[in-house]
């Protein structure tokens, strides 16, 4: 099979011939190929060249236009201060008050350049790769967005004491991010990730009751553009797991705080999960042993419909070794479970 067969195969539940792996890359990813992490995010030569590089060297599924969560801020309005090794720094939260959600504009990708770079990285990625491997593009979910421009403290008042003013402003972030991920898809990404991770830090009944109905509306959208949609939300997502399910999303990713075991038993096994192992605690501190041995871990508890990632994003500083133990490249340390034979994973 290939790559994308392979990821497409495990989202039906037909045969697949073992299961994909895709770690998010970024900081990591901008390193290995000499440059900085501002160098990655703000030059799109230098995220294709380092996404290249990471997929080709560790044999993974999928190539990602992840980046930074600072693109559709930018073209906001937001402006930024970029250090050499971190990400983007707001100079200022966009949005003073919740009232003045209601005039964001409607973006213009092709005036955006940091939107427009994202889409040619995509661009680039899928005309290299995209005919064996999944391409995934990227936007950020409504919440995150909203707490983007507003800030998260802020955000999370507002849920509360200003809920009308931010359904007002994610109308209009839920309809950019759709037109993004659109201009993504016709690019050539066949997979779109919609990153929200502010909504870890609410509770069911809010998730289920304001954020719930605006990513279903992306989740659609996104699929009616033509693409499959993967959901990130970063953090403690125990109580959501169910709800997120609800959006529609193709995969639901899992950070490690989340119990996989529960999560399946949860979300049932018609819905395919990624993650989760703890991508500093595990990837970046332990051994490649113990590395391997969680990863063995989460292919046994994640399955039917599994992708194999950490919980987030590979953190700078994590041995090679590390990385190769669980992917399927030279030096895994998990080859039995990841060496291709016949059968449903």
């Amino acid at each position: 099979m290939t790559p994308k067969e392979r990821i497409y195969a495990t989202l039906k539940g037909l045969p697949c011939d073992r299961p994909a792996v895709t770690p998010i890359f970024m900081s990591w990813a901008a390193l290995y190929v000499g440059h900085s992490y501002r160098d990655y995010y703000l030059d799109g030569d230098v995220l294709v060249k380092a996404q290249l590089a990471v997929t080709r060297d560790f044999s993974l599924d999928q190539i990602s236009a992840i980046s930074d969560p600072w693109r559709e801020a930018s073209a906001y309005g937001v402006e930024f201060d970029y250090p050499e090794q971190g990400v983007g720094i707001p100079r200022d939260i966009l949005l003073k008050t919740p009232q003045e959600g209601a005039a964001l504009p409607r973006l213009e990708i092709d005036r955006s350049p940091r939107m427009q770079q994202r889409v040619e990285s995509v661009r680039r990625m899928a005309a290299e790769m995209g005919k064996t491997h999944s391409v995934l593009g990227w936007v950020e979910g409504p919440l995150a967005e909203y707490a983007d421009l507003r800030g998260v403290e802020n955000a999370m008042m507002d849920l509360m004491d200003a809920p009308e003013a931010f359904s007002r402003a994610a109308e209009v972030i839920v309809e950019n991010a759709v037109a993004f991920a659109a201009a993504q898809a016709q690019a050539g990404a066949d997979m779109i990730g919609v990153g929200d991770a502010a909504a870890s830090l609410i509770g069911p009944h809010l998730y289920c009751e304001v954020v719930l109905p605006l990513e279903k509306r992306l989740v659609e959208g996104i699929h009616a553009a033509g693409a499959a949609v993967k959901l990130h939300i970063c953090g403690n997502t125990s109580a959501i797991v169910d709800l997120m399910a609800q959006t529609g999303a193709d995969v639901i990713d899992l950070d490690w705080m989340v119990s996989l075991a529960t999560a399946r038993q949860q979300v049932g096994p018609r819905v395919t999960l990624a993650g989760n192992f703890d991508p500093s605690g595990v990837l970046l501190q332990s051994s490649p042993d113990q590395v391997a041995k969680a990863a063995a871990d989460c292919l046994a508890a994640g399955r039917p419909r599994f992708v194999l990632q950490p919980g987030c994003e590979v953190p700078p500083g994590t041995p090679e070794a590390n990385i190769r133990a669980f992917c399927p490249c030279n030096g895994c340390l998990i080859g039995d479970l990841l060496r291709p034979r016949g059968g449903v994973d």
